[in-house]
């Protein structure tokens, strides 16, 4: 059973955004607007680029540039287990909605024994 999505208020750059999101990833949220904040504010403060729309899109383009450094970075295996475990959670995911959805009254077991990571 997921949860109802929340109204979270975050400043950027001196002026307040509405977002919805789920309960869970509030906090995950509000780090991610005061990061994104903090690097606007710096590119602001160089003075060599003007208007929100054009630091926001500066900003953006720095903090994609360093999760795909980071992502470029990991090696085939952490690559590969990144995928697995992906594929893990959302076969778990799926199976868990399933066995709501069809017996929620009834207890079920997983089996998981042929499973590596």
């Amino acid at each position: 059973m997921s949860e109802e999505p929340i109204a979270v208020s975050v400043r950027i750059l001196d002026k307040e955004y509405r977002v919805s999101c789920a309960p869970d990833e509030e906090a995950g949220l509000r780090e991610a607007a005061r990061l994104l904040d903090e690097r606007m504010r710096k590119i602001r403060q160089t003075g060599r680029i003007l208007g929100a729309d054009r630091i926001a899109v500066m900003a953006a383009l720095n903090i994609a540039y360093e999760l795909a450094k980071i992502q470029s970075s990991k090696t085939p295996s952490e690559q590969e287990l990144d995928r697995r475990l992906g594929d893990l959670q959302k076969r778990l995911g799926d199976t868990l909605t399933t066995q709501h959805q069809d017996a929620p009254a009834t207890q079920h077991q997983m089996d998981a024994r042929d499973e590596t990571v």
